[in-house]
């Protein structure tokens, strides 16, 4: 069989795996016959390429067994309608165009250019507009009604605790984030149901937004959610995967289907089309920002809660540390290493007696250590913040890569710099627009409304395609 590698599949991308498997093992064919033959040579799966063998192949997302490195770094994975000539093709067609910017990718772009984060908002709500896109949003503000979500869901279940040794209910305890659609991937088609009710059933911040702007600013703007085609721009090619489920498409008045999220863009993606543009991107003009879904304050600051993956673990710790106990948290938290940089711990004692337990796990080897023990019945856990990638979200495989002479860690360090840069600490249960949106449509948290358009469920996920692998 011939090795030809896809022109954007480069083995140095790979920055993780799930042991010991470290090749993509979709079977193309009925026999015996496998897609990679020497497992250390690749670990993606490629949607259309030819791959060590003669004729080209196609494998959806949802072929995907997430079995290995492509879950952490699925730098290859694309999807036909996910893509930058997609995204262009739409500019003109007559639609209304909305870009919702992630805070990792803006820190991404502005560390590259040697800019500010705010800076780089403004520039990119220029770039973006001048190709016809009507608004430019901010993620920051969906991740804050996400939160309040999720801390109104934690207090929810630990109230649920049981009290005796009976264990007369249930508590699903530790809550697991939900925010990483690499996790979810591998949650549902490997762990099984036995995880999924352990994680939060609130949407990330990318679904949660587009579910503000497809059921709630297009009933305000008086347009059909087939109307506005709303692209994201995420640190993460998962992102597309997580854009393209099945549970955020939905059926608009007039009887169309539509998605939540119709496209997602890479932050690698919106740098090639900075330089399809030729654009001098760094003597820019700033445009106003569009504060109607963004966290900007009236004087041009930038707010949002502590935490470069989405500050999970550290708002709902502050908010069940004040509510269930009365503690009222300042300051940093005292997060502490446990193994490695990427899984550090937090407790909160009462009287002598642990009572909150959280936890940060990032990358993978981490997280079947805590999978394992959970599987086990051994986590003492109340809440883990799980994201596939290690260093979280700003290590994401859609960023951009160390420029020469460069190391990882010194990018890191620079992104997790500029991601706080300008940016004011702020309880998301005090956001303006999040208030809005909860008087305007979703009542209060945790309400039906909330339920219907802002949680979400999981599926264990049994392809025809996996059952084959229980014949080999």
């Amino acid at each position: 069989m011939s090795e030809k590698f896809s022109a954007t599949l480069r083995i140095g991308d790979l920055n993780d795996f799930i042991a010991p498997s470290q090749g993509c093992v979709v079977s193309m064919k009925s026999g015996s016959d496998r897609l990679v033959d020497k497992p250390k040579k690749l670990a993606k799966a490629v949607p259309t390429t030819e791959i060590f063998q003669t004729d080209p192949v196609k494998i959806s997302l949802k072929d995907c067994l997430a079995c290995s490195g492509c879950i952490t770094s699925a730098e290859t994975v694309m999807l036909e309608k996910q893509s930058l000539d997609e995204f262009l093709s739409n500019i003109n067609d007559g639609k209304t165009v909305i870009v919702s910017l992630s805070p990792q990718s803006r820190a991404s772009i502005a560390v590259h250019y040697g800019l500010s984060p705010i800076q780089v908002f403004g520039k990119l709500t220029t770039l973006f507009k001048s190709l016809g896109v009507k608004a430019v949003f901010d993620t920051s503000c969906s991740r804050d009604l996400a939160l309040i979500e999720s801390c109104n869901e934690f207090i929810s279940r630990y109230k649920q605790i049981p009290i005796n040794d009976k264990k007369e209910s249930k508590s699903f305890l530790p809550m697991i984030s939900s925010a990483c659609p690499g996790w979810i991937c591998y949650a549902e088609k490997t762990l099984g149901s036995f995880v999924l009710p352990y994680i939060s059933s609130v949407k990330s911040p990318q679904q949660s937004i587009g579910a503000i702007i497809k059921h709630h600013l297009c009933q305000k703007l008086d347009l059909r959610p087939s109307d506005i085609y709303h692209v994201t721009v995420m640190p993460c090619y998962d992102k597309k995967l997580e854009a393209s489920r099945d549970d955020f498409v939905f059926q608009d008045q007039s009887h169309q289907m539509t998605t939540e999220v119709d496209s997602v863009l890479t932050t690698g993606e919106v740098l090639d089309l900075i330089q399809l543009k030729a654009v001098d991107f760094s003597n820019l003009d700033e445009s106003p920002l569009d504060k109607l879904l963004s966290n900007v304050t009236e004087e041009g600051n930038l707010f949002g809660v502590r935490g470069s993956s989405g500050g999970y673990a550290d708002t709902i710790f502050r908010y069940a540390a004040k509510t269930l106990f009365d503690h009222d948290i300042k300051g940093p938290l005292g997060f502490k290493t446990v193994r490695n940089s990427d899984f550090q711990e937090v407790t909160l004692e009462v009287e002598g007696k642990t009572v909150l337990k959280f936890a940060l796990c990032y990358g993978f080897r981490n997280l079947q250590n805590v999978v394992r023990k959970l599987k086990i019945g051994k986590s003492d856990y109340h809440y883990l913040e799980i994201m596939a990638c290690p260093s979280g979200c700003l290590n994401g495989g859609g960023q951009l890569k160390p420029k020469p002479g460069q190391s990882g860690k010194d990018l890191i360090q620079a992104l997790e710099t500029a991601y706080i840069e300008n940016v004011l600490v702020a309880d998301p249960f005090e956001n303006p627009i999040v208030k809005i949106i909860y008087d305007e449509w979703l009542d209060h948290p945790g309400s039906e409304k909330a339920k219907r358009h802002v949680h979400t469920e999981y599926h264990p996920i049994v392809k025809s395609i996996t059952s084959q692998l229980n014949n080999w």
